[in-house]
C-alpha cells in the first residue's frame, strides 16, 4: 500500500478515516477558548494515540501531554514529548517501567489518591534512589476516583510526599466526568465552575498546610469548552475534542459536521422486506459503545452516510452489531434506504471516538477529499 496516498474506493474495509481539516479546526477552537482564559492545554493523547495528531494538538502550547497507558507514554516519549502525566492511579507494579522512562529522560508525573499508595511510592522512590513526581487526584463531582477537596487525607498524603526523599508533591488533578451527564451547555458550564472551584480549593488547602502545590490540573472535553473562568488553574486536559463524536454532539459541545473521525465500510447485503442494509463493520470495528442512548436522540451504534454526504444529513444508523456485521436501518420513517446498494461504501460516524479508534491500527488521513496518507496509532498496553 502506498502510505502517501489513500483511495477510499480501494481501501480494505472496515477502515478508520480521519479528516485533517476538521482535526485542525477542532483544535484551533479549543486553543482559542483556553487562550481567552489565559490557561494552556495539556492534551490527553489517549484518543488520538498518534504522534502526528499530537503535534497538531500541542502546537502553540507548552509541550506537556497526558497519557493513560505505558504504551502511550513510551510511544510519545520516543517521538519527543518528554513532559508526561500518567493519568491513571499508579499501580505499584508499573513503577519499574516508570523508572526506566525517567532514566531515559522522561519527566513523568504519577497520580494517586490513597495514603497506602503514597507510602508505597515513597518507599520505592527511596529504595531506588530516585524521586517520583506525584499529583494527588481530587474528586470534584462524585463521578469516579479521588479525594474530596476538604478530606484530611489529602493533607496527610501531601505531607508524606513532601517529607519523603523518594517523592515530590507536584500538585492536584481532577476530571469532571459528570459533565458527560449534563443535559445542556449551561449545565456543562456550571459543572466546569464546580470542577474549577473544588480543585482550586484542594490546592489552597494544601498550601494552607504549608505544602507546595504548583500544578492545578483539570479537564474534560465538555468542561474545557464551556468553562467561564479558569482562575487558579494551571492547565486544562482534554482529548476527544480533536475528533469529536456523536456523544459530544448530543451534549452540545460540537455540531455533526465538526466530527473528524469515521469508519469506512462496504454494503454487503440488503433485506428488501425491511429495508435494512448490512455492512462489513460490526462490533469490533465500531465498538459497542451506546453513549447516545440516553441523550436527545438514540443513534444506535453510529450514524451512517454515503461517501461525500455530510454527517448532518445522515438518514440512517447502525441499529445492531455483531462481531463483523453491522445492521443499518432508517434513522426516521421517511428515510430512503433504497439509495444504499451492495458494493457501495459508507461512513459510520461513531458514538465515542476513543472506543472506536482503539480497534484500528492506523488512520487513512484525508484533507477534505484529498489524500494525505496513512498515520500510525499506538494501541494496547505495554508487553
Amino acid at each position: 500500500m502506498d502510505l502517501n496516498k489513500v483511495d477510499l474506493s480501494k481501501v480494505s474495509t472496515p477502515a478508520l478515516v480521519l479528516d485533517l481539516n476538521k482535526v485542525e479546526a477542532n483544535t484551533a477552537r479549543l486553543h482559542a477558548h483556553l487562550a481567552s482564559l489565559n490557561t494552556p492545554l495539556r492534551p490527553h493523547l489517549k484518543t488520538c494515540k498518534s504522534d502526528k495528531v499530537a503535534d497538531i494538538m500541542l502546537s502553540g502550547q507548552p509541550g506537556g501531554a497526558t497519557v493513560s497507558t505505558l504504551a502511550e507514554a513510551e510511544y510519545f516519549f520516543s517521538h519527543g514529548i518528554t513532559d508526561l502525566i500518567y493519568a491513571i492511579a499508579i499501580a505499584p507494579g508499573k513503577l519499574d517501567n516508570i523508572v526506566e522512562l525517567m532514566e531515559r529522560g522522561a519527566d513523568m508525573k504519577l497520580l494517586l489518591d490513597s495514603l497506602e499508595t503514597a507510602k508505597i511510592v515513597a518507599r520505592e522512590g527511596e529504595a531506588r534512589n530516585c524521586v517520583f513526581k506525584v499529583l494527588v487526584e481530587v474528586d470534584t463531582d462524585g463521578h469516579r476516583a479521588g479525594l474530596k477537596p476538604d478530606d484530611d487525607v489529602l493533607i496527610e498524603i501531601g505531607a508524606l510526599l513532601t517529607a519523603s526523599k523518594g517523592t515530590q508533591l507536584c500538585g492536584v488533578l481532577t476530571h469532571a466526568g459528570s459533565s458527560y451527564g449534563c443535559q445542556d451547555t449551561d449545565a456543562i458550564a456550571d459543572m466546569a465552575e464546580q470542577e474549577r472551584s473544588r480543585i482550586v480549593r484542594a490546592a489552597e488547602n494544601l498550601r494552607a498546610a504549608g505544602l507546595t502545590c504548583e500544578m492545578v490540573s483539570l479537564g474534560s472535553t465538555p468542561t474545557a469548552h464551556f468553562g467561564r473562568s479558569l482562575d487558579g488553574v494551571t492547565e486544562v486536559r482534554a482529548g476527544v475534542f480533536v475528533f469529536q463524536d456523536l456523544f459530544q454532539v448530543s451534549l452540545g459541545v460540537c455540531g455533526y459536521d465538526d466530527m473528524a473521525l469515521a469508519v469506512l465500510a462496504e454494503i454487503i447485503g440488503r433485506d428488501p422486506e425491511t429495508g435494512r442494509v448490512f455492512i462489513d463493520a460490526g462490533a469490533l470495528a465500531l465498538s459497542k459503545d451506546r453513549s447516545t442512548e440516553k441523550g436527545h436522540e438514540d443513534l444506535g451504534y453510529g450514524l451512517v452516510t454515503p461517501l461525500g454526504v455530510a454527517p448532518s444529513q445522515g438518514s440512517a444508523i447502525v441499529k445492531q452489531v455483531f462481531q463483523e456485521h453491522g445492521v443499518v436501518s432508517a434513522r426516521t420513517e421517511n428515510a430512503d434506504m433504497s439509495q444504499y446498494k451492495i458494493g457501495d461504501r459508507v461512513l459510520v460516524w461513531p458514538n465515542h471516538a476513543c472506543m472506536t479508534a482503539a480497534a484500528h491500527g492506523f488512520y487513512h488521513v484525508m484533507r477534505g477529499t484529498e489524500s494525505v496518507g496513512i498515520w500510525e496509532r499506538v494501541n494496547g498496553w505495554k508487553l
